[in-house]
Order: C-alpha cells, then sequence, then structure tokens
C-alpha cells in the first residue's frame, strides 16, 4: 500500500492543508516519525522532525534553524483521524502546545486559543477534554526524564550519521 496522505487541519486560523513534502520515517500503530521543511518560510524556523504519537494525542516535534541548530521543542495536541478507504489521515490541531526551549525553559501556549475556540462552538467540549487529558499527560512527562526517550527517538533520525 502506498504512503499515507497527511492533513494538517487547524482551527485557528480555519484551513486544512495537505503535507505533501513531508517525508515519513517511521510508521507503526503507535507512531509516525516525519521529516519536513517549514510550509511557510520563517526567520528562524527552517525545517524538523516530528513524532505523532497516534494513541496519545499529541505530536513531539524538533525544529530547526538552517544551519541544523535546535530552535525548541514544540508539541502540539492533536486529534488524529484516519480514513481507511483514502489513506489518509488528518491531524487536527487541538490549539494548546508546550514549548521546550534549549535552555530548559518550558511554556505551555494557546490556552486563550482553546477557551475562544470553545466559546464560539468551534471546538466541541468532547475535544477540550481530550485536550486537556493529553495536555496533562504531555506535561507529566515533561517535567519528568521520560521526555528525554521522546528526544532520542526523535533524535535517531535527526542527527548527521
Amino acid at each position: 500500500m502506498a504512503n499515507p496522505h497527511f492533513y494538517r487541519k487547524r482551527i485557528i486560523p480555519e484551513e486544512c492543508i495537505l503535507l505533501k513534502d513531508d517525508i515519513i520515517l517511521e510508521m507503526n500503530e503507535d507512531i509516525i516519525i516525519t521529516q519536513w521543511n517549514t510550509l511557510r518560510p520563517k526567520k528562524n524556523l527552517h525545517h524538523g522532525f516530528s513524532c505523532y504519537f497516534l494513541k496519545e494525542g499529541y505530536k513531539v516535534s524538533k525544529f530547526l534553524r538552517e544551519d541544523d541548530s535546535l530552535l525548541y521543542w514544540y508539541c502540539d495536541i492533536i486529534k488524529t483521524d484516519y480514513d481507511e478507504a483514502e489513506n489518509t489521515y488528518v491531524f487536527t490541531d487541538l490549539l494548546a502546545d508546550v514549548i521546550m526551549y534549549p535552555d530548559g525553559f518550558v511554556k505551555v501556549v494557546d490556552i486563550d486559543e482553546v477557551a475562544e475556540a470553545l466559546r464560539e462552538a468551534r471546538l466541541p467540549a468532547a475535544d477540550v477534554i481530550s485536550l486537556l487529558t493529553s495536555l496533562d499527560k504531555l506535561l507529566k512527562i515533561v517535567y519528568s526524564e521520560e521526555f528525554e526517550k521522546y528526544k532520542h527517538m526523535i533524535n535517531e533520525y535527526a542527527l548527521p550519521h
């Protein structure tokens, strides 16, 4: 079977984009690891690697500058929908994100967007419950030594060989 198609769906702003250039490095029933270049050029962010944790509700990404230096680790809370007939994954960004900087500083962002989307009925309550559960699970991992194993999984692909 051919590689699946991946879509990134956003609620704010509302969009659904085919990730046509993402390269699948590993894929099984639990994770998908991809390599990618930015969709829209940014000053510092050039490319990166992502690991979708299909059963956990989040994606961990290593954001890199053009010179391959680490910008930061970026974790999206996501909802994953798979259409077997179309062999398509839609990864919906549930807005809340966790950023981990190289100096160890951790920041949770976009909680205000969750409130806005819920208030405007753009995000069902069931998805908010799911995102809060996944965010809590992810933060427990981030604040423990467990996150090192996630970094290691991605670094196996991201580090020069």
